[in-house]
């Protein structure tokens, strides 16, 4: 089948991410085609000055995208303001086109420019196709061609300031509330199932907007945007501010992605964090690049923290970040632990996962305990701690501090257990 450009740049492929860039590019690739000429460009009017946002040759140009040039050097502003026509059949014949630098540095034979004009009427920039050689075959429908597809590049250009406004209003959005103190941290406390009595809490951070959306879209959106960082530091920043209201043998889990170890920004946070308090859950789903990377990352933090896997169960933290990582604490996913008192295969697996904790000496915190028959036999399995709204709903500062200080509130503690072998996380 003969290639059509006008149909191939109608079907070039969308990501959810909406490549507007690239559609425009298609865009001029197919009137370049269309028209047989070799540039292709489109430029955003900048003041007195000319951006180039798309430029489309096999030719060795000067200019790339984002140069800029005064618009009086362009053929586009001249157009705009009634010296030069839309349509050029040969620059070399018309005397002002002839006095401009650029008509020789080409140099410029047949040039067609038509305004790119958005929704409102507002003028844009300029939409061009131009070659080397003239070409006397051009007419006026070759100039409503070109129109027709500035028309669409238009529309694609528009879309992307949008998408960039939307953008820009996130961050913004963001950024605003790391200034007002956001996220507020609550604590849920984690309790020893030998005993029964409260041995740590998790840091949880939460945004005003709860009701309507989970804290974790705004730190997935936060990364998605480029400050997610930002938003990382500003929860652990709040997260150990509320360590000063936990009893000294209390320790606290704090949330933490891979991308934020990996920045090197933890040292200088946790310089003064009581060593051996602290532990950092890694929270990231998706799959670390470079453990070698991640783990020179966390050597220099071990001598005050401790590393928790997060999520394990869930399909999310497979073996081998388990084993790379070297954790001291394997953090059971609510979806496996929760039925575990009716369901043979969740217990097994668990018992599994005890009996290999204890080889690489790493302790197990369940997440999600929800029921006492939840806890008995999750102490039975040989699972060290636990966390849920069996023992407690995650609190203030203030509230989390009275919890503890009484022993865990109204938990009555389970019977002892067996001593579980000796490991790194007391």
């Amino acid at each position: 089948m003969t290639a059509n450009p006008i149909r191939d740049f109608l079907i070039v492929e969308e990501d959810q991410s909406a490549d507007h860039d690239a559609q425009v590019d298609a865009i001029l690739d197919a009137v370049r085609a269309h028209l047989g000429m070799e540039i292709a460009f489109a430029a955003r009017f900048e003041g007195e000055q000319r951006r180039f946002t798309h430029i489309r040759t096999e030719l060795p140009v000067p200019q790339r995208p984002g140069d800029c040039e005064p618009v009086e050097q362009s053929y586009c502003h001249h157009i705009l303001e009634g010296r030069l026509p839309e349509l050029i059949h040969d620059a070399q014949d018309i005397p002002f086109a002839h006095e401009l630098a650029i008509t020789k540095a080409l140099p410029v034979g047949c040039h067609i420019s038509v305004p790119l004009k958005l929704k409102d009427g507002s003028l844009y920039g300029s939409f061009c196709c131009l070659s080397r050689e003239a070409d006397h075959s051009l007419t006026q429908r070759d100039v409503n061609t070109v129109k027709a597809f500035a028309d669409l590049a238009s529309d694609q250009i528009e879309l992307a300031m949008g998408k960039r406004r939307e953008r820009e209003a996130a961050v913004a959005r963001i950024e605003a509330a790391i200034a007002a103190g956001q996220p507020a941290i609550v604590y849920q406390p984690i309790h020893r199932l030998a005993d029964g009595g409260p041995a740590g809490v998790e840091a949880l951070a939460r945004f005003p907007d709860r009701d309507e959306r989970p804290p974790c879209d705004w730190f997935n959106e936060a990364a998605a945007l480029g400050v997610g960082l930002e938003l990382e530091l500003a929860a652990v920043r709040a997260a150990l501010l509320g360590v000063a209201y936990l009893p000294g043998d209390i320790y606290c889990a704090i949330n933490v992605a891979p991308a934020t170890i990996l920045s090197g920004a933890l040292t200088a946070i946790l310089a003064d964090a009581p060593p051996g308090r602290i532990v950092l859950e890694v929270t990231e789903h998706a799959e670390v690049e470079s453990y070698a990377s991640l783990r020179e990352a966390l050597a220099p933090l071990r001598s005050r923290v401790r590393v928790a896997v997060d999520d394990v169960g869930a399909g999310y933290a497979g073996l081998r970040h388990i084993l790379d990582l070297e954790p001291d604490i394997l953090k059971l996913d609510m979806g496996l632990t929760r039925d575990v008192h009716v369901d043979p295969a969740r217990r097994a697996l668990i018992a599994a996962m005890v009996d290999f904790a204890g080889g690489i000496c790493c302790r197990i915190v369940a997440e999600g305990v929800e029921s006492a028959e939840e806890a008995a036999v999750l102490r039975e399995l040989g699972v060290d701690y636990a966390q849920g709204w069996h023992y407690s709903k995650p609190m203030p500062p203030v509230a989390a501090q009275q919890y503890l200080l009484s022993g865990g509130g109204a938990y009555a503690p389970a019977p002892p257990a067996a001593a579980a072998p000796a490991r790194r996380f007391a």
